[in-house]
């Protein structure tokens, strides 16, 4: 497989180090100091791209890769306001994109599990519930992306929360995310239920980046040679 990494920070870094471990190619190497390499000639010398770059580009780099007829795993998030428009964009183009705002194999099973307890904790109105979210402080967005997944499964379980918040909030039927950025921590992810009697905790801790990028490599293994628009669900076949 021949893959071309647009944006190669730490996290492009690390999707090249396993790429090539599992025998895989990278192609192309895309960020900001070689613009000018990001053309459809290039593109589509490869098999698929991954995208990790930054809310303000993701959008206008998925629809370069739908133009140059490559597959792409998208990691990027922060830029879901525009996500009908991608996916008319991918429609229009006969293209294919897996989107998810984690990549890590351990997330994906822990949004399963969230969505579970949420269920489970519906029928129970002295539990209140909020979450946390503890990242690094070149984090782009807050909450992140994994947060806000699952914050949404919450809102679809617990019906008296109408809406997240990413601060502290008086009012009951918000609920609150808590950000916080701190070096070095890859990415902590909280729930808790509360009552006067006990809490329950549910917590993803990230121990390094390696997560994220083998579900990444997988993900784009899983995407070639297919079209349409995927999710991690179906990657993992949860």
């Amino acid at each position: 497989m021949k893959i071309a990494l647009i944006g190669y920070g730490k996290m492009g870094k690390a999707i090249e180090e396993i790429a090539v471990s599992k025998g895989h190619e990278v192609l192309l190497k895309l960020d900001i100091s070689n613009p000018e390499d990001f053309t459809s000639e290039n593109l589509a010398k490869c098999d698929v791209a991954i995208e990790f770059t930054s809310p303000h580009s993701a959008v206008a780099n998925l629809k370069k890769c739908f133009a140059a007829g490559i597959p792409v795993v998208c990691g990027s998030t922060g830029w879901l306001a525009e996500w009908n428009e991608i996916i008319k964009d991918c429609e229009e183009k006969n293209g294919s994109l897996v989107y998810a705002s984690n990549y890590s194999i351990g997330v994906n099973l822990f949004f399963e599990l969230n969505t579970y307890l949420a269920k489970l904790m519906s029928k129970h109105s002295e539990y209140e519930v909020m979450l946390e979210e503890i990242h690094h402080t070149q984090k782009k967005d807050a909450p992140s992306g994994t947060a806000i997944t699952l914050a949404e499964q919450v809102l679809k379980n617990i019906t008296s929360k109408k809406q997240w918040v990413n601060h502290s909030s008086d009012n009951a039927t918000d609920l609150e995310i808590i950000s916080e950025r701190i070096d070095p921590a890859p990415g902590t992810h909280k729930i808790k239920y509360q009552s006067p009697i006990d809490d329950i905790e549910i917590i993803h801790t990230a121990h390094n980046r390696i997560g994220f990028a083998g579900g990444a490599v997988l993900a784009a293994e899983f995407l070639v040679g297919k079209k349409g628009i995927y999710d991690m669900k179906q990657v993992l076949g949860l």
